[in-house]
C-alpha cells in the first residue's frame, strides 16, 4: 500500500501553509487563551475570581498589543494607531497597508486572521448574554473590558482593510489604467494648441 502524504490545498486553514508559521500560532495562543481562562479557570483551577480576572487582562491585553502592532502587520500587511493632537487634543485613527505591488499576502494567513479577528468578539458576546442570564454581574465586568478591546481591534482593522482598499482602487485608477497621463497629455495638448 501506498501512502500519500496530503497537502493542504493553498488557502485552507492549516498553519502549515502559512508564511508566517510563529507569528499565526502565537496570535492564535493569545486569542483562545483567554477565552480558555475565563471559561476553565474558575470550574477546574481555582475559585479565586481576583486570580482568574487578573489573567484574563493580562492575556487580552498581550493580545490586543500583539494583534495591533505585530500579527496585524505582518500576517495581512495592516497596521492602525492612534494620533492625539496635543494642542487642540483632537483624536484621529492612522491606517497604514503595505503596498500590494511589493508584498503579497498569504492566503492562509490571512484567513486564519480576519476569522479569528471577528469570532472573538462573537464569542465574548455569547458570554456576556451568558453572564446576564445566570445573574453573574461581576463576571460582567471582564466580559465587558474583553469587548471593548476585541471590539476595538476588529473595527479598526476593518477600517483600515477598507483604507487600502480604496487607497489600492485610487491608485490604481490613477496609475494603473494611464487615466492621470492622459489627463495630463489632453490638457497640455490643449494648452499648446491655442
Amino acid at each position: 500500500m501506498e501512502s500519500a502524504q496530503q497537502t493542504p490545498a493553498p488557502g485552507s486553514l492549516s498553519w502549515r501553509l502559512s508564511s508566517h508559521p510563529i507569528t499565526l500560532l502565537t496570535f492564535l495562543f493569545f486569542r483562545i487563551s483567554s477565552l480558555l481562562t475565563y471559561l476553565f479557570g474558575l470550574r477546574l483551577f481555582t475559585s479565586n475570581f481576583v486570580l482568574i480576572f487578573i489573567i484574563t487582562i493580562l492575556l487580552l491585553a498581550t493580545d490586543f498589543y500583539y494583534l495591533k502592532n505585530i500579527a496585524g502587520r505582518r500576517l495581512v500587511g495592516l497596521r492602525w494607531w492612534n494620533e492625539v493632537d496635543s494642542s487642540s487634543g483632537d483624536s484621529r485613527w492612522v491606517f497604514e497597508s503595505a503596498d500590494p505591488t511589493v508584498r503579497d499576502i498569504n492566503a492562509t494567513d490571512k484567513r486564519f486572521f480576519w476569522i479569528a479577528l471577528y469570532a472573538q468578539p462573537v464569542l465574548w458576546i455569547l458570554l456576556a448574554v451568558v453572564a446576564l442570564v445566570s445573574f453573574e454581574f461581576i463576571w460582567l465586568t471582564l466580559v465587558v473590558i474583553a469587548l471593548v478591546l476585541t471590539l476595538t481591534n476588529a473595527l479598526a482593522y476593518s477600517r483600515c482593510d477598507k483604507f487600502s482598499h480604496a487607497t489600492g482602487f485610487a491608485s490604481n485608477a490613477m496609475y494603473g489604467s494611464g487615466l492621470a497621463r492622459n489627463l495630463a497629455g489632453g490638457m497640455i495638448s490643449n494648452i499648446f494648441s491655442r
